[in-house]
């Protein structure tokens, strides 16, 4: 039993060598760095919200067997576009935001179907394919902004343009137009627009199932438009407006809900039990409730809700104010992804992602299936590069794309993704480690070596050096595994 548990804790930290590797690297270069946590946490957290969507937008290719999509750099080409655009017309807000959402997904999918039916031929080199295809795209992406941009389609507007009329100026100042359009929307918007969206939601799920001819759960209809209505109604209470009408939620604040949810939910779940038993026949009894995983979950939320009250760990949470809107989008695409792995499409995509072969054998369209997975890819990518530039509220013409997919990419295997394998839980974790580092390097770099700019090197030796490791694992995992097919045709033959 002994040597069954250590081997197993023996194999967990093998597997996770690159995840460990990267702490040991983070916590030792915040200790050199002699930052304060009151910095590195704040910064750690707009990083997180400005780089996870463009992040989790590299898993749907990874799960359809197309690897890591160095072409995403494509995507963010589509945003920078769009924001050009509506920056000249001059929209201004979270209408012009969502205007250029409009207006870059379009853009996004015809480039990601281009994409897509590129890599179809060429299976196998993917990522290769990807890295070429994005300075391909460059090219293009600079004869648009240099040349067509002004010289054959006239604009004059002397913020934007250069001088001779025709080009794009290297940066553009987004503070008038859509610099945190999304950051920004208050919490009692949000709020407000997911009620009056959950009873748009019912009563279009109601009247499907009618035009169906299907039973319609009236009663469980009712009891989610009561909820809604009771969640909605609060709004009206002063204190409560008060507090939902700021952008921006404290960190502690955040974390005293997170704990209040977990305990509400738990006794929600009992209460449901509860029911349950008491309606149900000894023929048709409910699973039975988990006592012992709902106490441990209670006592969980109230250790952390205890730790709030360490001096230090307060000071950290008061310091750090989440922009509301920005993190319900990242959790938006983590639910996506996991319930699109759940549909048939993404049953499809992981199909092909482990084996064409077998995937053609059971009716699959392997190329339709990988182009809509890099289309998904490249629309995400736009999107997340639009949530990047509003949030640092400028737009730098001709780099802001440039090293895109580079960063997104490293982030995503420092959380321990792979070629073959990636989850939201891996590219979290991989962000918080990455720009932990990329915060606290160079810093680290000018206590220890008195200059600033080696620490600079280090982040972009490690970037690279994460990704090469990847790829040579990759490329070796591949050459290995013929030979053990091999051998295992051998050893079946003497059998």
């Amino acid at each position: 039993m002994n040597k069954k548990s250590k081997f197993n804790v023996r194999d967990f930290l093998f597997q996770n060598k690159v995840v460990f590797m990267f702490l040991v690297l983070c916590v030792g270069a915040t200790i050199a760095s002699k930052q304060p946590l009151t910095f590195v946490i704040p910064e750690l957290f707009t990083r997180i919200a400005r780089n996870s969507f463009i992040v989790l937008s590299l898993i749907i290719p990874v799960i359809a067997g197309m690897g890591l999509n160095f072409g995403i750099v494509i995507g963010a080409m589509a945003a920078q576009v769009a924001i050009f655009l509506t920056t000249y017309w001059g929209m201004t807000g979270f209408g012009g935001f969502a205007a250029t959402v409009a207006l870059s997904t379009p853009i996004a999918v015809f480039f990601g179907f281009l994409v897509g039916k590129l890599f179809n031929y060429m299976k196998g080199n993917e990522m290769i394919g990807g890295l070429v295809l994005g300075y391909f795209a460059e090219g293009l992406y600079q004869l648009l902004f240099l040349f067509i941009f002004g010289g054959v389609i006239k604009m004059n507007n002397p913020d934007l343009m250069i001088s001779t009329g025709a080009g794009v100026k290297n940066t553009i100042d987004l503070k008038d137009t859509v610099k945190y359009a999304l950051d920004t929307v208050p919490m009692l918007t949000i709020v407000e627009v997911g009620f009056y969206a959950v009873i748009l939601g019912l009563v279009c799920s109601a009247a499907f199932k009618m035009a169906k001819k299907q039973e319609v759960d009236w009663k469980s209809v009712a009891i989610k438009a009561a909820a809604a209505a009771v969640i909605y109604g609060l709004t009206f209470i002063k204190p409560v407006e008060r507090f939902l009408s700021a952008d921006r939620l404290l960190l502690l604040s955040a974390v005293e809900l997170g704990c209040l949810v977990t305990v509400l939910w738990q006794v929600f779940q009992f209460a449901k039990w509860k029911v349950q038993s008491s309606k149900a026949d000894e023929d048709a009894s409910p699973e039975p409730f988990n006592m012992h995983k709902a106490i441990a979950y209670g006592a969980l939320a109230a250790v952390v809700y205890g730790l709030t009250y360490v001096p230090t760990l307060y000071n950290v949470l008061i310091a750090v104010r989440l922009p509301v809107m920005t993190y319900l989008c990242i959790g938006g695409l983590c639910c996506f992804n996991n319930i699109l792995m759940k549909t048939r499409l993404g049953q499809n995509m992981r199909t092909v992602g482990q084996s064409r072969t077998v995937a053609n054998a059971a009716g699959i369209n392997v190329d339709k299936t990988r182009i809509i997975a890099m289309i998904f890819s490249t629309v995400l990518a736009c999107w997340g590069q639009l949530i990047f530039l509003q949030n640092v509220g400028t737009l730098s013409t001709y780099g802001a794309h440039t090293q895109v997919g580079q960063f997104a990419i490293a982030a995503l295997l420092v959380g321990g993704a792979s070629v073959q394998n990636a989850t939201n839980k891996q590219a979290l974790l991989g962000i918080v480690l990455f720009h932990t580092l990329f915060i606290v390097s160079p810093l680290a770099g000018k206590e220890l070596f008195g200059d600033p700019a080696i620490g600079e090197y280090f982040r972009v030796f490690v970037s690279y050096g994460v990704i090469a490791m990847s790829l040579a694992m990759h490329a070796w995992k591949k050459a290995a595994k013929p030979k053990e097919e091999t051998d295992g045709e051998r050893t079946a033959e003497a059998a």
